[in-house]
């Protein structure tokens, strides 16, 4: 059974994919300052997706060119839209391959790092990464209007499916 983090993560990405449906590769591109790019945007949560789930957890490296792209703290950069979708449908995919497996005793877990553990618990990394997702969609949306975009998705979708079952918490 999905642990109900999981399902946040995976219902923030969701709102994610929402939120930037109908962006074109050359609004992608666009920078207005201080701001990033709506491609550099979707890099840089893959590459946030990539270091915890898939270098952490799993211990394998896809996507390496990520951080140099679009890591924290690097230099601002445009990276073309539908690479960095692509890279973060890939990188995705491979952290699912964790995520689907997360139980409840996972949370409070420290994955291995350098010559010690990771800072942050496994618990802690699922509600960094789900709220990182939040704080740029808003980014996003902002970009989207100052790109003349109308109609855009209007408060979050459907949270239907993240009802807790009786048995979860």
């Amino acid at each position: 059974m999905t642990h109900p983090l999981v399902k946040q993560l995976r219902f923030a990405r969701s709102e994610f994919v929402r939120g930037l449906e109908g962006v074109t590769p050359a609004e992608g591109l666009v920078r207005f300052e201080a701001m990033n790019s709506l491609g550099w945007t979707i890099g840089h949560l893959a590459n946030q997706e990539n270091f915890y789930w898939v270098y952490l957890a799993q211990g394998v490296t896809i996507a390496a060119e990520l951080r140099r792209l679009v890591g924290t703290g690097r230099p601002a950069s445009t990276p073309p839209l539908d690479e960095m979708w692509d890279a973060w449908r890939e990188v995705t995919a491979a952290a699912d391959t964790y995520l689907d497996t997360v139980t409840r005793e996972q949370l409070t877990h420290h994955f291995p790092f350098s010559t010690s553990t990771w800072k942050e618990n496994v618990g802690t990394l699922l509600l960094r990464n789900a709220y990182h997702y939040w704080y740029h969609l808003g980014e996003g949306m902002a970009v989207r209007q100052m790109l003349g975009h109308t109609d855009l998705p209007q408060f979050v979708g459907n949270m239907g499916a993240l009802t807790p079952a009786p048995d979860e918490d």
